[in-house]
């Protein structure tokens, strides 16, 4: 699953998408500076607007969400 966040995050133009965990949680990536997969690409960290950065290692990454903007 990091490789497809990956993708999505070289993806041009950018789409933004939101990260489901293994928990439920799906934390929103906007724009390409909210998130950034680690040099040896075992982890993905988000930024989020509110609230602290999360850390997510591969078993808890579990799907990928298209967010579609609300002006369309």
């Amino acid at each position: 699953m990091i490789g497809d966040v990956r993708e999505r995050l070289d993806k041009v133009p950018f789409e933004p998408f939101a990260i489901r965990s293994s928990n439920g949680r799906e934390y929103p990536v906007p724009t390409r500076d909210h998130a950034h997969i680690s040099p040896r690409g075992n982890r993905i960290v988000v930024f989020l607007d509110e609230g602290p950065a999360i850390t997510l290692g591969p078993l808890h990454v579990n799907s990928i969400v298209d967010l579609r903007s609300t002006t369309e």
